[in-house]
């Protein structure tokens, strides 16, 4: 037994040494950086940063890099480090409604208060190989919405679809300059608008407005309220989520909800230091915020209204925080009477499903020595088929004497 930990050992620490010449890659190619993963694969290092609950573009790269693109791996190592570190506290609530917009779009207002922010996206493009991406590229000129950015630079340069207010700072310039005019000071979320006419639920902080639950300190319970599902999606896979996003859609479910809104850009994260007693400004993180808009009939006590579903991940992630505010939807179904029949409305379903680490690790695990099981179970299928052969054995045996 000696010799076979000490064997196993040896190949463990071999399989180090193949790991990294596997990583490296043919040695004649230059070897990519941290910067530049950083840089060109920022929505890869946006997955990473979910779902490793740690927001760090530099240390998503460097997961990336050391894991040879797997997102799961890499937000394993995020998790991993995460637990290293002290904890200070709480920053104050997000103001997204103060966000410096990058992208913001509507699927249901045209001409909404501030505009349509196209932006960067991949909406409008063909899915056709761009072949010159092969060759070395000449760097662009900057368009004003790269992270890290001042945020007057990235409002100033935000191609928009400018509003039809003649108060809007773009409607008076020419069109060649509306691609490039500012956006408007004020931008209000779709869902507040459709609140001030009274068609929105209302959405107000339960009594006493109690801090969050922290789901990586605590145990979480069942049924789990809606802070608690909201951070389990949050660092949840965007895989999962997606498909449970498109099943509330097709087969388990028969909504069809609207896009409110989409923004993406750059938030001010503040923090109260004890010793000061008033908040300061730690810096800027890039968040995704979608809020998805869905009809609901009304019931005895609630009058017809539209409802939501809510959104909120780190970096440019519009495909997860589409699919987190459809779960999350689906998730509420209990607080309006509606039947929970499909697994996007059961919340122990999602919770105990949506951690891709703790998934990976449950199914990798497989491949590990399981020698003492399987050699148990290989006994016991080797009993079971003996015993079944002797049986039959006696049947044969006994149907001569029972013709007879």
């Amino acid at each position: 037994m000696y010799v076979a930990v000490k064997g196993g050992e040896a190949a463990i620490l071999a399989t180090h040494d193949l790991v990294a010449e596997a990583r490296r890659g043919d040695p004649a190619v230059p070897e990519i950086s941290v910067a530049q993963i950083r840089e060109q694969q920022a929505l890869a290092c946006a997955r990473v940063m979910n779902e490793g609950s740690l927001y760090d573009q530099d240390l998503a790269a460097l997961a990336l890099k050391q894991s040879q693109g797997d997102v799961i791996e890499a937000a394993f190592l995020m998790r991993a480090y995460r637990t290293t570190l002290p904890r200070f506290g709480s920053s104050e609530p997000l103001d997204t409604a103060a966000m410096a917009i990058r992208r913001r779009v509507s699927a249901t207002y045209k001409d909404l208060p501030g505009g349509q922010v196209l932006g960067p996206t991949y909406d409008y493009t063909h899915r056709l190989f761009d072949f010159a991406l092969m060759e070395p590229q000449q760097a662009p000129s900057p368009l004003g919405w790269g992270e890290g950015m001042p945020r007057d630079a990235q409002n100033a340069g935000s191609p928009s679809v400018p509003s039809s207010d003649p108060a809007s700072p773009g409607h008076l310039l020419p069109q060649g300059e509306k691609e490039r005019a500012p956006l408007d000071a004020t931008m209000p979320r779709v869902p507040d608008i459709l609140g001030a006419e009274g068609l929105m639920e209302a959405e107000e902080p339960p009594e006493g407005d109690p801090r969050p639950f922290d789901l990586t300190r605590d145990p979480v319970s069942f049924p789990a309220d809606r802070d608690v599902r909201l951070q389990s999606m949050a660092r949840g896979d965007e895989g999962f989520l997606l498909g449970l996003g498109y099943s509330v859609q097709r087969g388990f479910g028969g909504t069809h909800p609207f896009v409110g809104e989409v923004r993406v850009g750059e938030v001010a994260v503040e923090f109260v230091p004890e010793e000061l007693g008033f908040a300061v400004d730690l810096g800027d993180v890039t968040l995704t915020e979608c809020q998805m808009v869905n009809q609901f009939q009304g019931s005895k006590d609630v009058p017809p209204q539209f409802t939501r579903g809510y959104g909120l991940v780190f970096g440019h992630s519009e495909r997860k925080a589409m699919s987190m505010s459809l779960v999350d939807r689906a998730l509420k179904a209990r607080d309006f009477g509606e039947a929970t029949n499909y697994p996007a409305q059961q919340d122990e379903f999602v919770l105990y499903h949506a951690d891709n680490v703790e998934a990976a690790g449950f199914v990798e695990h497989l491949k590990l020595p399981h020698y003492v099981d399987f050699q148990g179970e290989l006994e016991l299928i080797r009993r079971i088929r003996r015993e079944r052969e002797e049986r039959l054995a006696q049947e044969q045996n006994a149907m001569p004497e029972a013709a007879e």
